[in-house]
């Protein structure tokens, strides 16, 4: 068999379908996590803690040339090494929600398959003598 061929079959498998399907589908609700986060949790966060701006938490390592703004777009153009924690808490609380929806998402899926009801037990077999042997019975209560 090819390398080809084996390779076809591999690609073709059901489980390789749906973990591309898992990872497509992964990212695009991993941009969804990210805008809820950057656009309506960290703004209410700021508001608390004083209006930060996390993404602009930064601890400049290196020596700032003249002329370059001190925001942590214009330091990492610049080559300035900067410790971005507050890029890190951004990615880290990204990370805590959609642990959490996962979370929820799995144990709402287990409640549900718990919940199915299970079939009905099928009514045993009845074995072909005793069958025979009731209808003799019957024929000789006539």
């Amino acid at each position: 068999m090819g390398m080809m061929q084996e390779f076809r079959e591999f690609a073709v498998k059901g489980n390789v379908i749906d973990l591309a399907v898992g990872v497509i589908i992964g990212g695009a609700f991993g941009k969804i996590v990210d805008s809820v986060v950057a656009d309506l949790i960290m703004p209410v966060v700021g508001l608390v803690f004083g209006k930060l701006d996390f993404s602009n938490l930064f601890v400049v390592l290196g020596t700032v040339p003249a002329g370059v703004p001190t925001t942590l777009d214009a330091l990492r153009k610049a080559g300035v090494p900067v410790l971005a924690y507050g890029n890190f808490i951004t990615i880290a609380v990204n990370f805590a929600i959609l642990a959490f929806i996962i979370f929820m998402m799995v144990k709402q899926i287990n409640r549900l398959k718990r919940a199915e009801p299970a079939p009905p037990p099928a009514a045993p077999v009845t074995p072909e003598d005793v069958v025979l042997l009731r209808e003799i019975r019957d024929s000789l209560r006539k």
